[in-house]
């Protein structure tokens, strides 16, 4: 693991320390680490459903239902590919 370096101004550094405490996280790095990991997984969502929506009109006509099971297929392999 590699250390890194983080500058905040008060009022974040404030309100992190605020939500630690009212959520129960253990540390700094803890919450950060974990935000960053939501950060990374949202993002990771995003791309793929601008993968899907541009795929959607595409090739033969898909049933709503056939869409459903394409999108739950792309999250599938999202949540296997993760890297964290």
């Amino acid at each position: 693991m590699e250390i890194i370096s983080l500058k905040l101004d008060e009022a974040m550094l404030h309100n992190i320390d605020n939500t630690i405490r009212e959520h129960n996280f253990s540390t700094r790095t803890e919450f950060i680490r974990d935000a960053v990991r939501e950060k990374l997984e949202e993002l990771q969502k995003e791309e793929l459903m601008k993968q899907f929506l541009a795929l959607k009109g595409k090739g033969k006509a898909h049933t709503d239902k056939e869409f459903e099971k394409i999108k739950e297929k792309a999250f599938d392999e999202l949540l296997k590919n993760k890297d964290w």
